[in-house]
């Protein structure tokens, strides 16, 4: 099964996607007037899907503009540490309290916060299964006010040496 999900596996460009998608949501921030920057740090590939990692990212996106108010702001960032490369998005809306952290990865979860704003409950519950496709997962912080939510790939799992895991030799013993 795990061949057959990293059939799409490629090379993904973090810093192509961040700027692709940091091009798309300045109009969306701009018409909520929202202050919006995204950046990222040059040569930050990652093996993986790139429909699904911006997937995610755009989850990630979708849920800070929806609950950051006009005036406030909204950043999105790649960049590696020593373990990982971090996709982060940042908000100054109303936050996540501590204690609800676990909870809003659960499928049709919706914080009482929430209940006013369109949404499904299923966007952190997707993208946490990104994540943990591509060898990571997201991490939540307070930003006082607002929100920090990183997807955290580990960096070993992503290194230039990895080639794609599909085989294209039989199997043995048939």
């Amino acid at each position: 099964e795990s061949g057959e999900r990293r059939v799409n596996w490629h090379s993904v460009n973090l810093p192509e996607l961040i700027e692709e998608l940091g091009e798309l949501y300045e109009a969306v921030a701009e018409e909520q007037e929202i202050q919006f920057s995204y950046a990222s740090e040059p040569d930050l590939t990652i093996s993986g899907n790139q429909q699904l990692m911006a997937q995610a990212i755009t989850n990630l996106l979708d849920n800070a503009m929806k609950f950051t108010p006009p005036g406030g702001r909204v950043s999105l960032q790649a960049k590696r540490d020593k373990n990982n490369i971090n996709i982060t998005v940042t908000d100054t809306g109303p936050g996540i309290p501590p204690e609800e952290y676990q909870h809003v990865f659960e499928r049709f979860v919706r914080l009482e916060n929430a209940r006013s704003t369109p949404g499904n409950g299923l966007g952190l519950s997707l993208t946490q299964a990104v994540a943990k496709l591509h060898n990571g997962n997201i991490e939540l912080g307070d930003n006082h006010p607002g929100l920090i939510v990183t997807i955290a790939l580990d960096i070993s799992a992503h290194s230039p040496a990895e080639k794609n895991t599909e085989s294209t030799s039989p199997p043995t013993g048939v």
